[in-house]
């Protein structure tokens, strides 16, 4: 145990609590590595001593409350600091917008130092320490990060912690021939054992960047770069890795960031013979990393990126003794959302959330419609191969409809590493565009346009109908279409996710206060809902949630019970009306309208919804 004769009493007792644990995970991984850990004891302590007065108060308050983020007020936001605001300051001037739409949870996508032209949307960061030039200081954010708390609202960063830039100050002492700093990478002095790791290791990107390895010239040897050349994996089977990227995400959190976006995570691994995905070293790392937290700053959370089926999900979130994520992504029900808004077809997504539903309730998913990132067609092919739905050839027809290339369709995507051959390319474009609002409106067709904004609403409907916390991209909200001047972009037009990563047009957010024009209409609608959501205990996180059987594939039903409140939400995904045969016997009000509503045979219109509510307290 190193010296504690300094330390204070309050981070002692947060080590005592996992002090045992520790040492026998770090022991385990380091092979008794005592000098390491004695080190990493005392970098704790130090980022302990630099949290300020408000963030211990902050953390203390997160400690009387644990689950303060699982309640029905929850509420996230995505954006990109340029796109929304041009720079950390310009965020900053606009909270009294996120504060107004509800948001409390505001994720900012990556804005640390990255390479202009090598940055893969910020993936690749040179220096953990600061922020991009462009986007302000640390100073900046962390000024933001006091003006969010202020309001009773969390910020999110992403932490990248599988590779570095090759610009990072590590990669680039490595380059020039230093051993110390290659063994904070995976360097080969040939292509034997990086031949060996590619028989056993998928490609992250098989058409961008082939492969998991590059030649590195100036150090004349291979060095692994699963996911772009310029990306170089940390050797995490190395402590010194493990110390010093946990300082980095301990000073993001002493700069205010108070949830934390693992990227990547199930990737953070590499063992020869395996496919370098979800190893039990994998769970070992986040466990430690979570501990770290909650010593030095227990008032912060950590988010899994992990881009995966649910049984492999899952297990990220750890036991109710042994924590790993607090939080992860709902990837699979987003898929499987909008294959149903192509198929018109529930029984998938009806699979998908009978499954997400018998998952005990203290596990939180973000749940969310779009994103970032593009949709990928992870979908259950064994569930859909029983109605005749080939994986190759559905997913053409998905990609074929949300590109609008099907007559009678009116979505507007575009492709992202499209294959042809395995036809395996994904999808990209904004919430409002895949319902059809942007080609409704070349058009000028008022009916079209009114069937868009119906589809949207209630595929929002849906989303805060889910447990755990939606999460909205900036935009959405106001029903914001696909931005094409990307292809116009040297740096930007290779990747088709720009698409949807389009300035926020803030003459578009003033027409909100027109209930009148598009976006009054949807932020108002939007806005309802989730004022609605946050009005009633049936949509806490506790609820006991149910997939209902309307007898008609067209619709999803899901029941939500709560200390005395029951809720039915109904959701039509066929363009026609339909009728959901359900016959619940007791007195309910329609949510929407306020009025009486019996729930027996209900009709839906066309890609609407109804959330049917009734008290058993009155």
């Amino acid at each position: 145990m190193p010296d504690q004769k300094k330390w204070e009493p309050e981070f002692q007792k947060r080590l005592d609590r996992h002090y045992d644990e520790l040492k026998w995970l770090y022991s385990e991984l380091y092979h008794n590595d005592q000098q390491a850990f004695e080190y990493f004891c005392t970098m704790l302590y130090e980022y302990y001593s630099k949290r300020s007065k408000s963030l211990r108060e902050w953390d203390q308050s997160r400690e009387a409350t644990p689950d303060w983020y699982k309640n029905n007020k929850m509420l996230g936001m995505q954006m990109y600091t340029n796109a929304f605001a041009g720079d950390l300051k310009g965020v900053a001037k606009h909270l009294d917008y996120l504060e107004e739409s509800g948001v409390n949870y505001l994720h900012l996508m990556p804005l640390l130092e990255s390479p202009e032209g090598r940055s893969d949307g910020g993936y690749a960061v040179s220096d953990f320490r600061k922020v991009q030039p462009e986007f302000g200081t640390m100073k900046d954010l962390a000024d933001l990060s006091a003006k969010c708390h202020a309001r009773g609202m969390s910020i999110c960063l992403d932490f990248v912690m599988n590779h570095t830039s090759e610009d990072h100050e590590w990669a680039k002492r490595a380059r020039a021939g230093e051993k110390e700093y290659q063994d904070r990478f995976f360097f080969y002095d040939d292509w034997e054992i990086p031949n060996q790791f590619e028989e056993t290791v998928p490609q992250v990107f098989p058409q961008t960047a082939p492969g998991n390895f590059t030649w590195c010239e100036e150090a004349g040897k291979v060095v692994m770069t699963t996911f772009y050349p310029y990306q170089w994996d940390l050797n995490y089977a190395n402590p010194i890795v493990l110390n010093d990227m946990t300082a980095d995400m301990l000073n993001l959190c002493n700069n205010g960031i108070d949830i934390i976006r693992l990227d990547a995570t199930p990737y953070i691994w590499k063992e020869l013979g395996t496919n370098c995905r979800n190893l039990p070293q994998v769970h070992t790392l986040v466990r430690i990393m979570h501990m770290a937290a909650d010593i030095v700053c227990p008032g912060t959370l950590l988010l899994g990126e992990v881009v995966m089926e649910p049984s492999k999900v899952v297990p990220y979130f750890g036991t109710l003794e042994k924590p790993e994520c607090q939080m992860l992504y709902n990837v699979t029900t987003m898929a499987s959302t909008w294959h149903t808004v192509a198929t018109k077809d529930v029984r998938l997504l009806r699979h998908q959330m009978e499954a997400v539903f018998a998952l005990p309730n203290q596990y939180t998913f973000l749940n969310y419609l779009r994103c970032h990132d593009d949709i990928g067609w992870g979908l259950d092919y064994d569930f859909l191969d029983q109605f005749g739905m080939k994986e190759v050839p559905h997913k053409k027809f998905l990609n074929d409809y949300f590109t609008g290339k099907l007559e009678n369709v009116d979505s507007r995507g575009e492709l992202y590493n499209d294959d042809p051959r395995l036809g395996d390319a994904r999808l990209c474009g904004t919430t409002a565009s895949l319902c059809g609002l942007e080609a409704a409106l070349y058009e000028g067709n008022k009916d079209k346009v009114q069937k868009a904004i119906t589809l949207d609403l209630m595929l929002h409907a849906f989303l805060f109908t889910q447990s755990g916390i939606p999460v909205l991209y900036s935009g959405d909200e106001i029903g914001q279409l696909n931005d094409y001047t990307y292809h116009e972009d040297p740096l930007r037009l290779e990747d088709s996710r720009y698409l949807h990563r389009g300035d926020l047009n803030w003459d578009d957010v003033a027409k909100r206060k027109d209930p009148d024009s598009i976006q009054g209409i949807i932020y108002n609608a939007i806005r309802n809902l989730e004022k609605i959501r946050a009005s009633h205990p049936v949509f806490e996180s506790d609820a006991e949630v149910w997939v209902m059987e309307p007898y008609n594939n067209h619709i999803l039903a899901i029941g939500r019970y709560y200390e005395g409140e029951k809720l039915i939400g109904l959701f039509n995904f066929s363009e026609q009306d339909q009728t959901a045969w359900i016959n619940e016997s007791e007195p309910y009000v329609d949510l929407i309208t306020g009025k009486p509503r019996e729930a027996k045979a209900v009709g839906i219109p066309g890609n609407s919804f109804a959330w049917l509510f009734t008290d058993f307290n009155h």
